[in-house]
């Protein structure tokens, strides 16, 4: 046992998926303090829960990326991993995005969960789009009435959203009580209005008419915060800044200019003190007097144009970047005071401390945990000093970057980095680290193989591409004929452009090559291929396909769309998990010749699940505010068809069936995991609620009722669903993972386990799990222990302990790289999709550069 196995790889270059650039990023607002100071006190020693990360794409994707992190736990090696994906209309872009809190009469004590809050986005255009992040879709729309949306922001206490219009107008949209609708419009400027901040809120004063011995609780309902002013970056060398009472410019800060032309502010934001900080298309950062609208200090910091800045949680740093990658750190400094009333010798100053080019290419989105909200002194809030805040940044080259931010005067204390890329943690000495992007929506891979028919699917916005892998030659077939290559062992055999409303989310190909499936968020279409004389495939959609689906829906206005698919493998059944949280378990007709429902299962819905005597209930840390309550229902029926139920709404984002054929396991955004019986088309069992969300799902072919859990945090767990335990030889296995494999920062994505022998003899069970920069062989079979790390020129670490076996069963390989999808498509032989940065980037256009006047 743990014996070296010898594979043969194809490593699949071909595949020229690219990812979208990313445009826009927003962390979760937290909630305004008591204006009484209540809880001022309490906020001192709090340790925020790390919040949900929304990243928005250049494609019109949005992606809800959740903290790999345990609530009780600082470090996440991890950081954050796609929980779901918002599929944008197609053809869309997203350019700006805003999350408010949902009720924010409410003060919130932790951080908010995206239950607690509202999202909003623009695309270029001229409406603004509010999303329902449970469905998945677009809840409702808003035109601006002012033109192209160029920039939105929303006020620190959430109940208001400014829209930067075409005309050179703001307009105010109430969202208060859940609504979305226009306020009022402030006085038109002459120019575009390209970034929005309003100033720090102001104390509301007390009604002259209450009276004195009134209670305190009395005004708790009321808005204990009032706006005063907002600031916009204007396409004309100017800011400008607006009087809210009376909705008139008040002044006008003009930038510099190059030969006459136009400089464009870009961004803009503000302090707690009410400095305005501004990044403009000279690549000047300025910092500016919000009282007299004076210029305090200028900073020649970059290159090209400065495209985005954020803000440190205690406001004393803040940083810039955009087209020259570079990212540059401000940070206060005291200086003496000469009793000078000059704006040189002011008590504070800013001084550029650091810079670093953590990007190839454009940066068009930067955002702070904790976020940072503009307060007076009196309330400012306060930070734990020895946790470091995180930086992430994004742009053109398409995957986020994630930094530790600690300022340099913290280090008088030991500061823990939650990124754990380092022992420092301060931007300037710290490693940055780069997270990996996934190629599919929810986290998902959106590239696929068909084993017996040895193919590839690759899946992009609207298109899907076909190659089939050949046999691969030998050395000496390439001696014997020079002219073949590498690049011979595989063709293009599709590809077609399809006609879609959103992007796709889901795709999956048979084994044997005949029938594949695509699914936007409305619905979803099946095509049979048929194979032609030249080797290539020809489509044929199977057209009532939709129309059968949706006969089996309860609701006719449910999306006939599917989060995921997936074939059995014989390639009889079709599995298809709805966005409406049904799983359809479809007949594809080969007796018959046209596809037939079979069952329709509602578990996903369900809040509380009855197996036998048994109670499941859902985690009370959703953050949907629900009540758990036992129930006693019928499995046999859908849960949401009694009036004992309440149903929810939960995204299915993977699904594995056994090789055997007999079962199906789903599981979800809520990390519960179904497990249902093909052969009775039974619901069989559900699996206990995990901490983290499952990121890899698949059974074992030497022992198909053994089902492989791979999570977000490179953790796994072993369930035997026959059995419908948690096998006792599994547990030492899974509690004994190397630090090697739980600390890699890039998380588990997949898992693949070896196929039985051609003549049907059992193998050992070996498992192969990836992320996006590592392939980690475990053998379910062997000792205990971590048998090596290999890299590309190195030869695996022998075990260092004399008790123990040399050759153990956690064996890791760095070698691959980025991976997109790797499977076995036989036995002793692994297809591994492999995308190279540099191939990604040398499709991109070239990147600034700014020659040095001398250099060679």
């Amino acid at each position: 046992m743990g014996e070296t196995t010898t594979l043969s790889v194809h490593r699949c270059r071909f595949v020229d998926y690219s990812p979208s650039a990313i445009t826009a990023l927003a962390f979760p607002p937290l909630s305004l303090p008591s204006i009484k100071g209540k809880k001022k006190a309490a906020d001192a020693a709090r340790r925020w829960r790390v919040g949900s990360l929304v990243v928005g794409r250049a494609n019109g994707n949005i992606e809800i990326c959740e903290w790999t992190g345990n609530p009780q736990d600082i470090e996440a090696p991890q950081a954050w991993v796609v929980r779901k994906t918002l599929s944008g209309p197609q053809p869309s872009t997203v350019d700006s995005l805003a999350l408010t809190l949902r009720f924010p009469d409410e003060r919130l004590e932790d951080t908010p969960t995206m239950a607690d809050l509202r999202l909003f986005s623009t695309g270029g255009g001229s409406e603004l789009m509010e999303w329902d992040v449970e469905q998945g879709s677009v809840k409702r729309t808003l035109p601006s009435q002012g033109g192209s949306i160029w920039s939105i922001a929303a006020n620190p206490a959430s109940t208001i959203l400014a829209l930067g219009c075409e005309d050179g107008s703001i307009h105010l949209v109430t969202l208060e009580d859940d609504s979305l609708h226009h306020l009022r419009r402030l006085d038109r400027s002459k120019s575009r209005i390209l970034s929005l901040a309003w100033g720090p809120p102001v104390p509301r004063q007390p009604r002259k008419s209450a009276p004195a011995n009134s209670d305190d609780s009395d005004d708790d309902d009321e808005d204990e915060w009032s706006d005063s002013w907002i600031v916009a970056g204007c396409s004309d060398s100017s800011l400008r800044k607006w009087d809210l009472g009376t909705g008139r410019a008040l002044d006008r800060m003009g930038t510099d200019k190059v030969r006459g032309e136009r400089t464009l502010v870009w961004t803009v934001g503000v302090l707690g003190d009410g400095t305005i900080v501004s990044g403009d298309s000279l690549g000047m950062v300025k910092f500016w007097d919000s009282r007299t609208c004076t210029q305090l200090q200028s900073f020649d910091a970059h290159g090209a144009d400065v495209l985005c800045l954020a803000i440190s949680p205690e406001g004393s740093t803040v940083y810039s970047s955009g087209v020259d990658q570079k990212t540059v750190q401000f940070t206060t400094v005291s200086t003496p005071s000469s009793g000078s009333a000059s704006i040189l010798s002011a008590p504070k100053r800013w001084v550029r401390t650091s810079s670093k080019r953590m990007h190839s290419h454009d940066v068009r989105a930067l955002a702070v945990w904790p976020p940072y909200t503009p307060l007076p002194s009196s309330h400012r809030r306060t930070f734990p000093v020895d946790i470091a805040p995180i930086l992430i940044s994004g742009g053109l080259d398409m995957s986020l970057v994630a930094a530790p931010a600690a300022i340099a005067q913290s280090t008088k204390t030991r500061v823990i980095n939650p990124l754990v890329t380092s022992v420092v943690a301060t931007f300037e000495d710290a490693y940055h680290r780069r997270i990996a992007y996934s190629s599919g929506s929810n986290g998902n891979t959106g590239v696929h193989v068909a084993r017996k028919a040895r193919l590839v699917m690759c899946m992009r916005e609207t298109s899907v591409t076909v190659w089939r892998i050949l046999p691969m030659k030998s050395e000496a077939e390439l001696e014997e004929n020079p002219r073949l290559t590498r690049k011979d062992d595989w063709e293009k055999v599709l590809e077609m452009d399809l006609n879609v409303q959103t992007n796709l989310v889901a795709g999956a190909i048979s084994d044997d090559g005949r029938w594949l499936v695509v699914s936007d968020y409305l619905q979803t279409k099946l095509f049979s291929l048929i194979s032609t004389d030249t080797g290539d495939i020809t489509p044929k959609r199977v057209r009532d396909f939709p129309d059968i689906v949706s006969s089996q829906l309860p609701d006719a206005h449910s999306p006939s769309g599917a989060s995921s698919l997936a074939f059995t493998p014989d390639s009889s059944k079709l599995i298809l998990a709805m966005y409406s949280s049904y799983v359809v378990i479809i007949d594809l007709g080969k007796e018959s010749g046209r596809p037939v429902v079979l069952r329709r299962f509602g578990q996903h819905r369900m809040k509380n699940v009855v197996v036998g005597e048994r109670v499941v209930k859902r985690r009370k840390d959703d953050g949907d505010g629900d009540v758990d309550v036992d129930i006693d229902i019928d499995m046999a029926e859908p849960a949401e068809d009694t009036s004992l139920s309440k149903p929810v709404v939960a995204l299915v984002t993977r699904i594995a069936i056994s090789p055997d054929g007999q079962w199906l396991a789903t599981t979800d955004d809520h990390r519960r995991t179904h497990v249902f019986n093909l052969d009775s088309i039974q619901h069989h069992t559900v699996l206990p609620t995990f901490p983290q969300p499952v990121h890899a799902l698949a059974f074992s072919p030497a022992t198909p009722s053994l089902l492989v859990l791979g999570f977000a945090n490179n953790t796994l767990e072993l369930y035997d669903v026959e059995a419908r335990q948690f096998p006792a030889w599994a547990r030492a296995l899974c509690a004994s993972l190397p630090r090697r494999l739980t600390h890699l920062h890039d998380t588990l994505a997949g898992v693949t386990l070896a196929p039985r022998a051609e003549d049907g003899s059992a193998t050992a069970q070996v498992a192969l799990f990836w992320g996006a920069t590592w392939l980690c062989k475990v053998q379910f079979d062997a000792p205990v222990g971590f048998g090596g790390f290999k890299r590309r020129r190195g030869r695996p670490a022998e075990a260092q302990d004399e008790g123990r076996p040399k050759a153990q069963n956690f064996k890791l390989l760095t070698q691959y790289r980025q991976i997109l999808r790797a499977e076995f498509v036989g036995p002793g032989e692994l297809v591994v999709v492999e995308r190279p940065l540099v191939d990604v980037l040398a499709k991109m256009p070239p990147a600034f550069f700014k020659p040095k006047y001398g250099a060679s």
